[in-house]
């Protein structure tokens, strides 16, 4: 076994007697103290955070006090770093790692400092330029507020000269008829936009006041102020704690009267004047502080960068005496064991402490490594043979299956588990299956509570707006262990599960069709005949016999109509594919559908056209006027309060190899629960629906390669209503017949759904 001597460290910090050395120690931690101490008081001062004022000659001590405390701390860390600068130069074991951890501590501690330092320096500037700068903004608004009033003033002046004239060519009016005079007067206040005006003379008695705003009372100016008021210019001036401004001027041809009349000008304008310029008075003083106060911050971030980093220094050294020994026969050890030995011991000291506990911890760990190395080593192996071959077998499986531990979390998941379940193993790994797969949970909690090695079951999964059948098999693992795992096997029976349902309703529509259309014809041609014969004879109840005869008839027909229904869906006629043009076949029925329906609007988008295709036109035409025709119904279920006006979308576009028909309206839509049904005979949510138009266009599209999808309008356009039926199929058909089989029906509609 290797090991790892212990040689002898210098005594990296001199050959000082131990007396000297232990009041070194107290010395070091009261002067970085100090240190760190002052550095505080400068800052708590000049950050105004202390009933302190900082003034020229408290700044002035408490710098003076800073820098002696860092000279003190450079005498001391420079004492502790020469005898480590010696033994790095004699290359003594640890003395670079000793000089690193110095180092180390004064980066960490320096570089946040300088960078503060320099981020707040130019912060303050660029703060207070950005704040000064704002100086142009506040005169401009003062120059704004100041226009603003000169503006009103311009105006007043204009609208009271005016108003005086006209004044004045109704001076006859206002001899002869005051009321009269009084409605012109208030009439050109309210011309000129002047809420007050009046006419007064020097004894402030009110000849006339303007009827436009009645509720507005001025204050009169005082007697002596006519004696300075002539007929040309107006006086013009703001009225105090108020935001109007008002003009009187002399009237012409009026013996002692005066017209007096008064705006207001927008209050926030005014405010915004006068806080303007006290704004102006509070930058003015910061421009003049504003040298002060950078060298003020600058240098209280240089005096804590430089003690911080002072300190850090002495710390570093500190803390680097006593890591470097144990540290470097850690390091010495760990080099070893990086080329592979798992036999290295490190010595232990016990009066190492906590680091000697290191180096047990070390030795346990290489004599544990080399006992799981091996282990891991055997394992490995057999492990990664299995993977492989499970992972191949895995992949290779058309079958979902699932891994799952025994607390029911998921371990492992195939292609087909993922496509079946919609999840990818990233999301499912670690999480319980029945949270994943829902619907697996009563299965789930069949196989964890059942002592038996099989659990199956048939459940039904919805993803991505699609239902499918799916044959649940869980079986557990071949083990003695009771924490076992188990195996959940998952196969997609769906067309296995539609086509046993639609060929025994095939059949079953066949017998119907045979058992029923026979009497129908001798039933309605009784009927007709008893009414022709005996309808002139029967005087009492005639009306009855008249109803009851039409009454077999009626239900004769609808029998007739369901019988040819059945017949269609037990005999589908096989598509005869040829190259057509689906966007023309789609055009065609969606003319047709919007003769027949005037009262809805249809409208169709192309994404191609022409789109050419491989298709059986009548057929493909027949699947989607059904779709168009169940799409009016369910918009005439809608109550008419709701509805608006009743509308149907349709696309149509190329995705990949198939062709994409969509159909959106805003009715009813569909169920929520046992919607896939819809597609099977005989399942339908109408009153007089037979349940077979959704299965003869299932059966078509299939035909062709496709299938058809349910969805709700609201997947399309969220807060829609209504439903999204979307038509798919094959550009190139897959399956084609020589001629069309002649028994099919030649109607071109299916029955409603």
């Amino acid at each position: 076994m290797t090991t790892i001597e212990d040689a002898a460290l210098a005594d990296t910090m001199g050959a000082a007697a131990p007396g000297r050395r232990g009041a070194r120690r107290f010395v070091g931690p009261i002067v970085v103290g100090i240190a760190l101490l002052s550095a505080f008081a400068t800052f708590v001062v000049l950050a105004d955070l202390t009933p302190i004022v900082a003034s020229h000659y408290v700044v002035i001590g408490l710098l003076a006090v800073n820098a002696l405390a860092i000279l003190v701390l450079l005498a001391i860390i420079a004492r502790e770093i020469w005898p480590v600068v010696q033994a790095r130069r004699r290359g003594r074991a640890g003395a670079r790692l000793h000089v690193r951890i110095v180092g180390l501590f004064s980066v960490i501690a320096a570089a946040p400092a300088i960078m503060v330092a320099i981020v707040a320096s130019v912060t303050l500037d660029r703060g207070l330029d950005r704040l000064l700068s704002t100086r142009d903004l506040i005169t401009n608004t003062k120059d704004v507020a100041e226009i603003y009033g000169l503006e009103h003033v311009r105006a007043l002046r204009g609208d009271t000269l005016a108003m005086a004239i006209s004044l004045s060519q109704a001076k006859p009016l206002f001899d002869q008829d005051r009321d009269r005079f009084r409605q012109v007067f208030s009439a050109q206040a309210s011309l000129r936009g002047l809420p007050a005006a009046m006419l007064i003379n020097s004894q402030r008695n009110v000849l006339v006041k303007s009827e436009f705003n009645p509720q507005l009372e001025l204050a009169i100016p005082p007697a002596g102020a006519f004696a300075r008021i002539n007929d040309t210019e107006p006086q013009i001036e703001p009225v105090p704690d108020t935001n109007y401004l008002v003009a009187i001027i002399k009237m012409r041809g009026y013996d002692d009267t005066f017209l007096y009349v008064a705006r207001p000008l927008d209050p926030r304008v005014v405010q915004l004047g006068s806080k303007a310029i006290a704004t102006l008075g509070v930058y003015d003083d910061l421009q003049a502080r504003r040298l002060g106060l950078q060298i003020a911050f600058a240098l209280m971030f240089a005096v804590i960068a430089l003690t911080v980093l002072l300190s850090a220094v002495w710390i570093g050294l500190n803390f680097a005496n006593l890591l470097v020994a144990p540290i470097r026969r850690l390091i010495g050890a760990a080099n070893i064991v990086s080329t592979g030995n798992l036999y290295v011991q490190v010595p232990v000291h016990p009066s190492e402490g906590d680091l000697a506990h290191l180096g047990e911890t070390f030795n346990n760990m290489t004599q544990e490594l080399r006992t799981q190395r091996d282990d891991i080593v055997r394992a490995r192996d057999l492990i990664d043979s299995r993977r492989l071959f499970t992972e191949a077998v895995l992949s290779g499986a058309s079958a979902g299956v699932i891994g799952v531990d025994a607390e029911g979390r998921i371990s492992i998941l195939n292609r087909s588990a993922e496509r079946l379940i919609g999840a990818n193993p990233e999301e499912a790994q670690g999480r319980p299956l029945t949270q994943i797969v829902p619907e697996l949970a009563d299965i789930i909690a069949a196989a964890l509570g059942s002592t038996q090695r099989l659990v199956q079951g048939q459940v039904t999964i919805n993803r991505t707006g699609r239902e499918r059948t799916v044959s649940v098999r869980v079986t557990t693992e071949q083990s003695s262990d009771p924490q076992h795992g188990y195996v959940v096997t998952l196969d997609d029976i769906t067309e296995l599960v539609l086509a046993q349902r639609t060929s025994a309703w095939a059949d079953v529509a066949r017998r119907i069709a045979h058992e029923i259309k026979n009497p129908l014809t001798p039933i309605q041609l009784s009927a007709e005949r008893l009414r022709r014969k005996y309808g002139k004879l029967i005087t009492e109840d005639r009306a009855i016999f008249e109803q009851c005869t039409d009454t077999i008839v009626r239900q004769v027909d609808d029998i007739r109509r369901m019988v040819d229904e059945f017949s269609r869906f037990a005999r589908m006629p096989k598509p005869v594919i040829t190259s057509e043009d689906a966007a023309d076949a789609v055009r065609q029925v969606v003319f047709l559908m919007r003769v027949g329906n005037a009262d809805i609007d249809i409208d169709a988008d192309f994404a191609e056209d022409p789109m050419p295709a491989r298709f059986d036109r009548r057929l493909i035409s027949q699947a989607l006027t059904n779709i168009i025709k169940n799409a009016t119904e369910a918009i005439s279920a809608v109550p008419p309060a709701e509805l608006g006006r009743g509308r149907i979308n349709l696309t149509i576009a190329r995705e990949g190899g198939d062709i994409v028909i969509d159909v959106i309206d805003n009715g009813v839509g569909l169920p929520k629960e046992n919607r896939s049904r819809l597609l099977e005979p005989y399942v339908t949510t109408r009153e007089k629906g037979t349940g077979l138009g959704l299965a003869i266009v299932g059966k078509i599209l299939e035909d062709h390669g496709g299938r058809i999808e349910l969805r709700d309008a609201a997947d399309k356009t969220p807060g829609a209503r209504g439903a999204w039926v979307r038509l798919r199929f094959a550009a190139a058909a897959v399956r084609a017949a020589p001629a069309a089989d002649t028994s099919a029906p030649k109607t071109t509609t299916a029955a409603s759904a």
